[in-house]
């Protein structure tokens, strides 16, 4: 049966190992490399998401900073790789690049990478903003002013623009305008 361990000893499960020697280093899972390849292995990461994480979990800045800049140099952890994976991943849940580029911005990336992560999506937005539509609303077309402005909220709040609501909310949920207006 194996003793219980001991939080105050080094090597007791603290990510720490103790050689015959007595000296104590970190394991390669101990460190912030092996940390944020951890982290990395489950999905992709922003450079500052990886930064707040290994801070969070007590690694020194400078430890942090050459730990990430290591696995960018291996290609392991790539910014604009993760701006496009996002953006994607949105683009598939219905979230119009309103909140896409807000979402991208939250975690830190670039203007350019932004750019170029929307770009890559080949995604036509009316068509999103009215499947949209229809899962919340359900088919048909709102005739009442007030419905309109519902649906508009809902839109501009899912990240849409504002021609692409307009022009989604006076036309029926199949797609056509009908001219009224």
């Amino acid at each position: 049966m194996r003793p219980p361990r001991d939080p105050d000893r080094p090597g007791s499960g603290d990510g720490t190992t103790t050689s015959t020697r007595g000296t104590t280093t970190r394991s390669r899972t101990g460190t912030a490399y092996g940390k944020a390849l951890g982290l990395l292995a489950r999905r992709e990461h922003s450079r500052a998401e990886l930064k707040t994480k290994l801070a969070r979990g007590g690694h020194a800045a400078d430890e942090a900073e050459a730990a990430i800049a290591s696995l960018g140099s291996g290609a392991l952890q790539s910014d604009a790789r993760f701006a496009a994976a996002l953006a994607r991943s949105r683009a598939g849940q219905g979230y119009g690049p309103r909140r896409i580029v807000a979402e991208l911005k939250s975690h830190a990336i670039g203007d350019a990478l932004i750019r170029e992560a929307l770009a890559e999506l080949d995604v036509d937005w009316a068509a999103s903003a009215r499947r949209q539509l229809e899962r919340q609303y359900g088919a048909g077309r709102a005739v009442s002013p007030r419905d309109r402005a519902r649906q508009a909220g809902f839109l501009l709040r899912r990240g849409f623009d504002g021609p692409t609501v307009g022009a989604v909310t006076r036309t029926d949920f199949g797609g056509e305008d009908d001219g009224s207006d």
